[in-house]
């Protein structure tokens, strides 16, 4: 599929065109908005639905089917938090909290955008394995355990630090939602299996795109509401939001096909690696680092980094992974 036509059914999705209304309605002053229990139920229906649907697949998978892309995933939760820090340190002069916090929302992963690749591959009649949620549960932690143990020791050696005990971020990082209900879902789909999973077919499969197409109208009008931060974060926050992603996503594309991914696959390996999580890592931060400024690191995550990997990052990584899978058309 060509790249114009890739841009052209991802953006007249109703994903991103639902996005693109909360954006709009925000800009107006407009009264919309979701209610809070709303967008909570919601989030638990997507987190859960991609953990079953992923269990559902684990079960059938070949651990050795396994092994290299989960290795591949590991070495990029460390590897994507240690140059994002770098670079915040030595480019954009940012203090120690600030470029761990950063690291680890970039090394870390959004579930949302994940989940927006993966109908966007459904959309486009292009399969991949279904073990990939696991590997977004691998890459949930390791990167916010980096960059924290990254900030205290610099932190430490400077005679600083926050105080927070280890034992209560570690539990902040293991027990949050996203980990809880994604991990939960796939030891459910894995136990159950298909027989059971079609027990529930009709709730968690089907009506899947529609609760997203509503969960992205909410996170348009979040995203929007931090729009007038972008303008005040500097030049450096910017240029990592809109640069990040690209790298990351072409270094997912590397591995991914290298692992053994299909083109469908590297697609989604890649959105991982892309994405910048604004919910596990957020929560783990502002307990280990409170000193860290929200106003750095979620507005590149949320306001720079998600809605340009939803309207041009995903047919972008599409794009590479089928000229380089050899599927290129």
């Amino acid at each position: 599929m060509a790249t114009l036509e890739l841009v052209r059914l991802n953006l007249l999705s109703p994903m991103v065109l639902a996005f693109a209304l909360g954006i709009v309605a925000t800009r107006v002053r407009s009264d919309l908005r979701l209610p809070d229990a709303a967008y909570a139920t919601l989030s638990i229906y997507l987190l859960f639905a991609i953990g079953l649907k992923g269990g559902v697949a684990l079960r059938t998978t070949p651990p050795g089917e396994l092994l290299l892309p989960a290795a591949a995933t590991l070495f990029a939760g460390v590897a994507i938090p240690l140059a994002g820090y770098a670079l915040a340190r030595r480019v954009g002069g940012w203090g120690v909290a600030d470029a761990a916090a950063l690291a680890a929302h970039y090394g870390s992963v959004s579930v949302v955008t994940f989940v927006a690749a993966q109908a966007f591959l459904d959309r486009a009649g292009v399969g991949y394995e279904g073990f990939l949620p696991t590997l977004l549960a691998i890459l949930e932690v390791p990167a916010i355990l980096v960059a924290l143990v990254i900030a205290r020791r610099a932190q430490a050696r400077a005679g600083g630090g926050s105080g927070t005990p280890w034992s209560e971020t570690l539990r902040e990082v293991f027990t949050g939602r996203s980990i809880v209900l994604i991990l939960g879902g796939l030891a459910i789909g894995a136990a159950a299996g298909e027989p059971g999973m079609a027990r529930v077919e009709a709730f968690f499969v089907a009506p899947f795109e529609g609760a997203l197409t509503l969960f992205l109208l909410e996170m348009g009008l979040v995203t929007a509401r931090r729009f007038d931060d972008v303008a005040k974060a500097g030049p450096f926050l910017v240029a990592y939001g809109l640069g990040a992603p690209l790298v990351h996503g072409t270094l997912g594309v590397a591995l991914g096909l290298a692992a053994g991914l299909s083109p469908g696959g590297t697609t989604l390996f890649a959105t991982l690696l892309a994405s910048a999580s604004y919910i596990a890592a957020t929560a783990a931060v502002r307990l280990a680092l409170p000193e860290a400024n929200p106003g750095r690191y979620l507005t590149a995550s949320l306001a720079v980094t998600f809605p340009f990997n939803l309207v041009v990052g995903i047919p972008t990584y599409a794009r590479l992974a089928a000229a380089w899978g050899g599927g290129a058309s």
